[in-house]
């Protein structure tokens, strides 16, 4: 079974004279354990992407299917549902509570999900240490610098058994060395068996991953698997 695949998809914005085609007929399959990243130019149409791979927005033609089901046969409860479930979504705007500190906030989309209030802290917990903010559990994100918050969001994004994690700029906000940290995460998750799309415009990120797709107006026109340095070779394989 593959962890997302996107058939033909098609979105359109506007109407009339303001019509845009944000993606035009994209196809792209992700299988378990793959780390696909996503590069373009801006207007390419990669947080389209991410977005209709989520369920957040749904195709104007097309098909999108997560873990083995069809989006198009899903309500908005029943695609909010699959997402706190089985996808993990980094949003360029990390969309963090600000009333909820560090933990409660990774904690929330698994206690929507009807898992038990200490499991979930626990759950949470590990997936703050993943990221490096074991020490900020207690505490809220306006305390947390903006790099200690987009680790937040990713542990939220990570947190229980997320078998695809979809991200836009996960190290946006990081630091060279943070943003390395991140992507060791996310490789060792995609190595333990998750699938993760990611969008990026470093092409030092983009080393990590198994394969690269490039957009172009709403178009993948080319994929490739990148030139890894022998020190990730090493460290990954």
């Amino acid at each position: 079974m593959t962890a997302l695949e996107l058939d033909d998809v098609h979105r359109e914005h506007g109407q009339g004279a303001g019509l845009v085609h944000a993606l035009r007929g994209l196809s792209l399959t992700v299988l378990p354990g793959e780390f696909v990243a996503v590069m373009g130019p801006s207007g390419s149409g990669k947080s389209t992407l991410l977005n209709a791979a989520g369920g957040l927005i749904t195709p104007t033609r097309g098909r999108v299917v997560v873990a083995g089901t069809d989006l198009a046969g899903l309500g908005v409860a029943g695609r909010a549902a699959l997402r706190r479930r089985a996808v993990g979504y980094v949003f360029q705007e990390l969309n963090l509570i600000p009333s909820l500190t560090a933990a409660e906030n990774v904690m929330l989309p698994r206690e929507l999900d009807g898992v038990r209030t200490r499991k979930a802290r626990a759950e949470a917990l590990a997936a703050l240490a993943e990221t490096g903010m074991a020490d900020a559990a207690g505490r809220f994100p306006e305390d947390l610098s903006g790099g200690q918050r987009q680790r937040v969001a990713i542990a939220r994004a990570l947190v229980g058994e997320r078998r695809l994690i979809l991200a836009d700029e996960p190290a946006g906000a990081l630091d060279s060395q943070g943003g390395e940290e991140i992507m060791r995460v996310l490789r060792t998750r995609c190595d333990a068996g998750a699938a993760c799309l990611m969008v990026t415009h470093e092409s030092r990120h983009a080393a990590w991953a198994d394969r690269v797709v490039f957009l172009r107006d709403g178009l993948a026109v080319d994929s490739t698997e990148p030139a890894r340095g022998p020190e990730i070779l090493l460290e990954h394989r």
